[in-house]
């Protein structure tokens, strides 16, 4: 058994990787690599021997804005080990690795762990943390009314949107009051189908939107300019809808949503180490659904 790290672009290792991937979580990295979408901040922590990878855990570089703050941040993701070599401490050994690698270069660690894996996170000395979740208030409706400038669903399938996409991604400004500076990557493996996809060539800014229910969840802002939420507002069209957001509204516009203490419900648990994590709290903010890795 050998320890590896950082291999992303090794095709052989990638492959072991993916299939490690696809047998623990059901997908895989692959078209990601490819397409160009890894930039370098996923770099996996792996033990493997004879052609397979047993364990996995990745330490992610995560640079965050804050009313003109900087957090260097690193989250953990896609712990995973082989179904006939759990249980030997493997994860455990990856997770201090990464430990010794960062704890004295960046603001603090964190990771969303799922419920069955709580113990195991306390052990490694990991902290609960409750985010804010941040709801437009019924009585909000800012909609102009003016639809040949409302947002529109973009069509996935032409080359020319798509790349205006990956370029206002590539140069995105900040237009929420605490965004990842360096989402490009985690993005596109979030949108990488480009659908749910829509813009505003008056605002000259994509949003995506995704909806369940009756409920639109708005999880990104991206323009290459400042846009401010209630820009935003005025040209979505919710429809009577309930709108929920996916990352912490802009300051000057905060006043418009409900706020709600979330601590991952029936999905995860933010555990935190690090006093720089104390601000998740102390400003009640929310790490962007697309900030996940």
């Amino acid at each position: 058994m050998r320890f590896v790290k950082d291999y992303m672009r090794d095709e052989t290792l990638r492959h072991e990787l993916n299939t490690l991937t696809r047998n623990t979580f059901g997908f895989d990295f692959e078209d990601w690599v490819l397409n160009g979408y890894f930039q370098g901040d996923y770099i996996p922590y792996s033990y493997e021997e004879n052609g397979e990878m047993l364990s996995n855990v990745s330490a992610n570089i995560m640079t965050f804005e804050q009313e003109g703050r900087t957090w260097n941040f690193i989250q953990i993701g896609t712990v995973m080990t082989a179904q006939e070599h759990r249980k030997k401490g493997l994860a455990s050994e990856l997770v201090k690795k990464i430990f010794e690698d960062y704890k004295e270069n960046c603001d603090g660690i964190y990771l969303f762990a799922n419920l069955e894996a709580l113990g195991f996170y306390e052990k490694q000395g990991f902290e609960i943390r409750k985010e804010t979740r941040y709801i437009l208030k019924r009585d909000v409706e800012l909609f102009d009314g003016k639809t040949d400038e409302a947002f529109c669903l973009m069509d996935n399938e032409d080359d020319t949107w798509k790349q205006q996409y990956l370029d206002y991604l590539k140069n995105a400004t900040a237009c929420g009051a605490f965004e990842q500076v360096n989402r490009y990557g985690l993005t596109m493996f979030y949108t990488a189908g480009f659908e749910d996809v829509y813009y505003s060539k008056k605002l000259d800014c994509f949003v995506v939107i995704e909806q369940d229910g009756d409920t639109k969840h708005l999880q990104s802002i991206i323009s290459k300019k400042k846009v401010t939420m209630e820009d935003v507002l005025k040209k979505l069209d919710l429809q009577g809808l309930k709108l929920q957001l996916g990352f912490v509204p802009d300051k000057e516009n905060a006043h418009l949503f409900d706020q709600e203490q979330y601590d991952g419900a029936d999905d995860y648990r933010l555990y935190c180490i690090g006093e720089g994590l104390a601000c998740i709290e102390d400003a009640k903010l929310y790490f962007p659904e697309f900030s996940h890795a």
